[in-house]
């Protein structure tokens, strides 16, 4: 990395411990840190196939992810954690996207030929998702489908994102302990809006936040959250 002009902090996650004696619960903090590089890389701009184009879904709902960012880069950071995963940073919960979605698949994405994205908002992004590329990714796959600019997009996810406590799970919680956390730390917010994504191996790999079309946390359609409430979770730690 190059020489490191600042330190910015992330927002303190918040949580609340369950009333559970005989299993791991969420913790209420985690420390996290952000150093950002001088200059930034040119985002990738995706060559995006006739394929790939669901410009014509109805947008019924839309879904907040939130990356637990170990876990990415236990695998390499697979494009997604180009700051996370080396040097010294230290992120837990990070900024996937955030998603229009419709009654099932296909989804909407590439809805219209992409912007590169300024250097200004990919850098006043970076402390929520850490990576250039996937900073421009979504607004490429996801942005084009509802927002004008990048700006609105981004303003938009950060907005929902930064008002999100987000406990930071332990080794050994349940799923329903975690959309327990999500939902005591979110007043308001109802667990069954609290879609959990695993691996195949039944690690934690997201959250995602089922939101009505006012970006307001509802039920995830279907009742499909994603990992059912008993599955027991694989938690990778954070870092240092």
């Amino acid at each position: 990395m190059k020489r490191l002009l600042s330190l910015l902090p992330l927002l303190a996650l918040t949580g609340c411990d369950l009333p559970v004696a005989t299993a791991p619960t969420a913790t209420t903090m985690a420390v996290e840190s952000c150093i950002l590089p001088s200059s930034l890389p040119a985002p990738h701009m995706e060559a995006v196939t006739p394929e790939e184009v669901v410009a014509d879904r109805p947008i019924l709902f839309h879904m907040l992810a939130v990356t637990w960012m170990p876990e990415t880069c236990r695998n390499g950071g697979d494009g997604q954690g180009d700051m996370a995963c080396s040097g010294p940073n230290k992120f837990g919960w990070t900024l996937h996207g955030l998603w229009p979605n419709s009654d099932g698949r296909p989804y909407p994405r590439y809805c219209r030929a992409a912007t590169r994205v300024s250097d200004a908002t990919i850098r006043a992004e970076l402390c929520r998702t850490p990576s250039v590329d996937l900073v421009q990714h979504e607004w490429a796959a996801h942005g084009t489908c509802g927002w004008e600019t990048p700006e609105a997009y981004f303003a938009q996810s950060a907005q929902m994102y930064d008002s999100l406590s987000r406990p930071t799970p332990r080794e050994g919680m349940t799923a329903g302990q975690l959309r327990d956390a999500f939902a005591a730390a979110n007043p308001g917010l109802p667990r069954d809006s609290v879609y959990i994504a695993t691996t195949d191996r039944i690690r934690l790999r997201e959250v995602r936040i089922c939101n009505d079309l006012s970006f307001k946390p509802r039920p995830c359609p279907g009742g499909e959250v994603g990992a059912p409430d008993a599955t027991v979770l694989t938690v990778e730690p954070m870092r240092g």
